[in-house]
Order: C-alpha cells, then sequence, then structure tokens
C-alpha cells in the first residue's frame, strides 16, 4: 500500500498540496486504547509502520532509538507478568487497572529511546527524535485505517517492568503505540487555544 523505500541518492518529491493529508491531521484523535480491538495490523502492515516511523527528523544519522514488537500470544504473557508485578506498585489496584490499555489492542510497538551521551548531537535531540517517531506511527496507522494510542503507564518506568521489556541500561520508553480497530470512533476533545499560545519574535530596535 505504501511506496517502497527510495534508493540511497534518489531524487524524493518536491512536496505538492495534499487536502487529504491536511484532513487527517486536522481530524486526528488518539482512539482509545481500551476500545481497540481486531482487526489489528498484518505482519506486512506492522513492517511498513516502523519503516515509516523511522523516517523522522534525526540529527547526526544516529537512530537514537529502536522498536519492540508485541503481538499475541506474547502479548497475554507479558500482561499475565505485569499483573504479577502490579502487587508491587504504590496503588497495586490503580496499576492492574492499567493493564487492559496495553491487553486490549491486538499489536503494541514499543519505542525505546537511546540516546548517546557525550555526542555533539544534545541528547535532548536525539530524545525528541524518538518523540517523532511515535507521532510519525501515530499518523502512519491513522492513514492505514486503524485506531492508535500513544501512552506510557506504570510499566514504562517500574525496573522490575523495564527488565521484562527488555529495556537496557541507558534506554528509556518513549511510548507504547496501541494499535487496532476502533469499537467505535473516537470523539472529539477539548484542544488548546493554538492563538494564544503563540507569539511572533520581533527584534527589539
Amino acid at each position: 500500500m505504501i511506496p517502497p523505500e527510495p534508493l540511497l541518492g534518489d531524487p524524493l518529491p518536491v512536496p505538492s498540496p495534499s487536502p487529504d493529508m491536511l484532513e487527517r491531521m486536522a481530524r486526528r484523535r488518539s482512539a482509545p486504547a481500551q476500545a481497540l480491538g481486531e482487526p489489528g495490523p498484518t505482519p506486512e502492515q506492522v513492517r511498513d509502520l516502523i519503516r515509516l516511523g523511522a523516517r523522522v527528523p534525526d540529527h547526526g544519522k544516529l537512530a537514537p532509538w529502536r522498536f519492540v514488537v508485541i503481538e499475541r500470544p506474547a502479548k497475554d504473557v507479558l500482561v499475565d507478568r505485569l499483573r504479577t508485578l502490579s502487587a508491587a506498585q504504590p496503588d497495586p489496584d490503580k496499576a492492574l487497572a492499567k493493564l487492559a490499555k496495553l491487553a486490549a489492542a491486538p499489536v503494541t510497538l514499543l519505542v525505546i529511546s537511546r540516546t548517546t551521551p557525550g555526542h555533539k548531537v544534545p541528547e535532548w535531540e536525539q530524545a525528541l527524535s524518538s518523540g517523532a517517531v511515535c507521532m510519525a506511527l501515530l499518523q502512519g496507522a491513522h492513514a492505514l485505517g486503524f485506531g492508535a494510542n500513544w501512552i506510557t503507564d506504570w510499566y514504562a518506568y517500574a525496573p522490575e517492568a523495564l527488565a521484562l521489556l527488555g529495556v537496557g541500561a541507558g534506554e528509556k520508553v518513549a511510548g507504547f503505540i496501541h494499535l487496532g480497530t476502533p469499537a467505535e470512533p473516537p470523539l472529539e476533545r477539548a484542544r488548546p487555544d493554538a492563538a494564544a499560545l503563540t507569539t511572533v519574535w520581533r527584534p527589539a530596535y
């Protein structure tokens, strides 16, 4: 469904107006994670999404992120083990309830940030690239006709959960991207007043 990967050095098209893309961006809405069900993306679509996600701005070409695909039945095992770990969290009942988001979606993509300290590219810029990956995955999922939700929960921070997920030293979870088909259309939520958050810089003479 998506075009093939360009070859290194290929001239790429100069952007032209895309009403479809503009409409998708203007109406983009995360679907509630608990409401994401079958069908989810196929393995081929997951590979396509990852390829799209990896095309984000990446100062220094460091690829300061990596992907973990979580599918069933492995996801069911993960959720079961996290249920055990939830008992040790500050609010066990809340931690257990949070697992419903992870359990519902047919497929979850885990985006892991892996910044390089001391590099000429500031760590902050490397981390921002991971956030851009998560957003690109959301946009790509919507373009493929799926609902998506980008979240982190306690298992993105608890050391025992990170070890279970294979998150190594110096790595952080940028987000869990839950993918599936929404049970019903998501409703629009309150949005910030963009004009109130915008200023125009002018030099002081």
